[in-house]
């Protein structure tokens, strides 16, 4: 008798998780798995975010937070928005949760209702498909592929809505591709929009400051947008903060009363001292942080690196990603091809057999919407990069 609910049997299991849980198992029973396939920095949190937390603690923070996050720290977060993206908001429009997937969440159910469209740019971010599909909504992708450096046009975000359509999430930079979408690119996206007044934008701009190419833009900065953008950030990647899991949005105020009212429901306010720690990071302007800067320029380096070495591989394509810390690698050409004993028909298939054959473990793009590609994470260090390409190298040798 299956007694467990439609809802978690539809639900898919995280397949970046799950490809973590099984590097994981491997490495318990011994093996040398270079893990790439989680977006978690290998930098350890700012010293002066440690100690925040822990003067929080001797100041008795310990008594339950406010369910949308503490004043101070939403008044905190106003002020990163508007020194760092030009971008006002009131403390009573933003709502601080358990992570920034915590608040993306609580911004679909708060808008989506059963039968909803949802446009959804592919590649794509593992959790969003399944965060509409428990909204009850429906997922529309829009495609794109290497040759477009993972981007889609206004075009096609246009032809993609109908009468059904409600939002429009998207990721820049963007999780798994590095795509960071320019100004005009923006702009473009934010005309169609003005000419369908009944969509909403959510923007998730979590990897804002591992940027590449220079200033963030945010397509909330466009004013007859602003009642329909909510941003959706955090402190977990810029801040190497992964496992203080705190989030927030920025959104018109019903919308942040929504969320208030829900998050009120299911889990109250986030841990009180993670909050007072991201306190201290939301005053923190980047421009003045050397761990910021050593952080930003060892990912740069390890980028450049792993690209040069890819390229020694035959077959695999790349771009080259604006920001994020991630390679989003065309591998088609060895899809169909056989170690001897299975043919690896699929990206799942074959990132199975990089773990098993020689411990490294990747992403397969079906987990982010497409077929042809893999998901490498550089965010480990140098020797561990190169150690995991020539595994790959040999590993995809033996294909024929």
């Amino acid at each position: 008798m299956n007694y467990i609910s439609n809802r978690i049997n539809s639900l898919s299991e995280s397949e970046t998780l799950a490809m973590t849980q099984k590097s994981r198992e491997l490495k318990a029973q011994g093996y040398d798995v270079i893990n790439l396939s989680i977006g978690e920095p290998d930098f350890n949190t700012p010293e002066f975010v440690k100690t925040a937390a822990k003067e929080a603690i001797d100041q008795n923070f310990t008594h339950y937070p406010p369910v949308p996050g503490y004043p101070e720290l939403r008044e905190a977060i106003c002020k990163k928005l508007k020194r760092d993206n030009n971008l006002d908001y009131t403390f009573d429009q933003i709502v601080v949760s358990t992570g920034a997937k915590h608040s993306i969440a609580n911004v679909m159910m708060a808008l989506v209702n059963p039968g909803d469209e949802v446009l959804v740019p592919a590649p794509y971010w593992v959790s969003y498909k399944e965060i509409v599909k428990l909204a009850e909504g429906n997922a529309v992708y829009i495609p794109s592929s290497i040759a477009t450096n993972f981007k889609v046009t206004a075009q096609q975000v246009e032809a993609a809505i109908t009468d059904k359509t409600k939002v429009f999430i998207f990721s820049s930079p963007c999780n798994p591709s590095g795509t960071v979408y320019t100004k005009d690119e923006l702009r473009a996206f934010a005309e169609v929009f003005d000419r369908h007044k009944n969509i909403f934008i959510i923007s998730d701009e979590i990897y804002e400051y591992i940027n590449f190419v220079g200033k963030h833009e945010s397509i909330a900065q466009f004013d007859y947008l602003k009642d329909r953008v909510i941003v959706i950030n955090g402190v977990s990647k810029g801040y190497a903060m992964t496992g203080w899991r705190i989030g927030y949005i920025a959104a018109p105020k019903p919308i942040a009363k929504a969320c208030d009212k829900l998050q009120g429901q299911i889990t109250s306010g986030a841990c009180s001292i993670a909050q007072r720690a991201a306190l201290s990071a939301m005053l923190m302007d980047p421009k003045d942080s050397p761990e910021f800067a050593c952080m930003l320029k060892a990912f740069k380096e390890r980028r450049d690196l792993l690209l040069g070495l890819l390229r020694d591989i035959p077959g695999i394509i790349t771009n080259v990603p604006d920001g994020a810390f991630y390679v989003f690698m065309d591998v088609k050409h060895y899809l169909g091809k056989s170690d001897g004993n299975l043919t690896f028909n699929t990206t799942e298939e074959l990132s199975m057999y990089l773990l098993n054959k020689v411990y490294v473990a990747l992403v397969p793009g079906t987990a982010f919407g497409d077929a042809d590609c893999m998901r490498f994470s550089y965010a480990t260090s140098n020797d561990k990069i190169i150690e995991a390409v020539k595994r790959i190298k040999q590993g995809l040798a033996e294909l024929k």
